[in-house]
């Protein structure tokens, strides 16, 4: 299996030099290539494939003014126009957005195959760098791995890293148990299970809110260009990369636990884009990174031999009563707590949603099919709103070409 390792490195003046610039050439190609696709498209109604492009490159190369091209490692600038054939692949298949420009204070990456790098002795030595990198090894590889695909990466914060791609064959399932959970995700607690428990939401944003506006106020009133505006865009970008190692060394923590304790694990199939529309919502759901807690879910279950199942989005969870399967018309979002009309059943609204999406994820694992409500004329409804919902993810936001 595919397993990627992160890890920090402090370059010297001479990599951190040519590494800016292979970055920045990165940037460029990437930037003309989606430039050229988006003009030929408007103009012409013409696709530009990858072949294309890489054509292109070769006659960027050639220019007096685009020289410096030909001073860094080809392998990255090829990556970089593979990346934007995939993003334009996900675009057309209705999975993304249309593809940006890149920025230069957004940091950037590079990414080397085998044939841009050289693995001995446990030392990395990049295409066209005399010097093996400085990597602060925080864990080792596993043992009889070498990396296939190396990714260097510089933050907006000014940090680097380097992830190290391996294809990992000592990852084994771990023992086999009984045990199955129901998960019902929220906002004042981040995941209800279905044993009662209630995992609250560390809000990692909120945390840090007060700080991140003191420094984008700051930020705000430095002149662009200036030597200031650049140390306080650093701040403010420290402080967004403290927000994300934060939550990501959460997530992975809970996430693990999970996996480890469970056997099955049921989860919804939430449309979190759509739920992001929502004003009132949107910071909180992103703050809790439902999606991420949903994708580690998915590969380490994958890894380790556990059962995920995602039940359908539209299944009554927190209408129906856990006990007697009674559906109420109507469940507010500030209703927490409520009584079933049926049989006088008392609910915590999230812990009620996890045991039904835990009972309808094993009928799913036992019948191979999907739940649906039960009402024709709902069908029907919920079939208009999808239709409608890939028709505006298809029609994406087309950049229009430089001047």
């Amino acid at each position: 299996m595919e397993q990627a390792f992160r890890y920090r490195f402090y370059p010297t003046s001479e990599q951190e030099t040519l590494l800016r610039k292979t970055i920045g050439c990165v940037r460029l190609v990437y930037n003309r290539a989606l430039a050229a696709r988006t003009e030929a498209w408007y103009d012409r109604l013409e696709r530009i494939d990858y072949l294309k492009t890489s054509s292109l490159l070769t006659e960027w190369k050639k220019q007096e003014e685009l020289q410096f091209l030909n001073e860094v490692s080809s392998v990255p600038l090829q990556q970089g126009l593979r990346n934007l054939q995939k993003a334009f692949a996900n675009f057309w298949a209705g999975l993304a957005q249309y593809p940006n420009f890149k920025k230069k204070h957004h940091g950037g990456s590079a990414e080397f195959t085998k044939a841009a790098f050289r693995w001995k002795d446990g030392q990395i030595w990049l295409a066209k760098c005399a010097q093996a990198l400085p990597i602060r090894w925080s864990r080792q590889l596993p043992v009889n791995c070498q990396p296939s695909t190396i990714t260097v990466k510089l933050d907006a914060s000014g940090r680097w890293h380097i992830c190290l791609l391996v294809d990992n064959q000592g990852i084994k399932p771990l023992p086999v148990t009984d045990k199955s959970i129901g998960l019902d995700v929220g906002i004042t607690s981040l995941i209800a299970t279905s044993d009662g428990d209630k995992i609250v939401n560390p809000k990692h944003f909120k945390r840090l809110r007060s700080q991140l506006r003191q420094l984008q106020k700051s930020l705000s009133r430095k002149h662009k260009g200036s030597n200031n505006r650049y140390k306080a865009r650093r701040k403010v970008a420290k402080i967004h990369a403290k927000i994300t190692n934060s939550r990501s060394d959460f997530l992975h923590k809970l996430t693990t636990q999970l996996v480890r304790e469970n056997q099955t694990i049921v989860v919804e199939n939430l449309a979190i884009k759509n739920m992001e529309k929502n004003p009132s919502l949107a910071q909180h759901i992103s703050d809790a990174s439902w999606g991420e807690l949903i994708r580690q879910l998915t590969y380490k279950c994958q890894w380790y031999g556990r059962e995920l199942i995602k039940i359908d989005r539209w299944f009554p969870s927190s209408k129906r009563c856990a006990t007697c399967g009674y559906v109420v018309d109507k469940m507010p979002l500030n209703i927490r707590e409520w009584d079933c009309p049926k049989c006088d059943t008392h609910h915590d609204r999230d812990i009620n949603a996890s045991k039904n999406i835990l009972a309808a994820g094993l009928a799913v694992s036992v019948c191979g099919s999907n739940i649906r409500p039960d009402n024709l004329e709902i069908k029907r409804q919920l079939s208009k709103t999808r239709k409608a919902c890939l028709e505006r993810s298809r029609k994406g936001k087309k950049q229009k070409p430089k001047s």
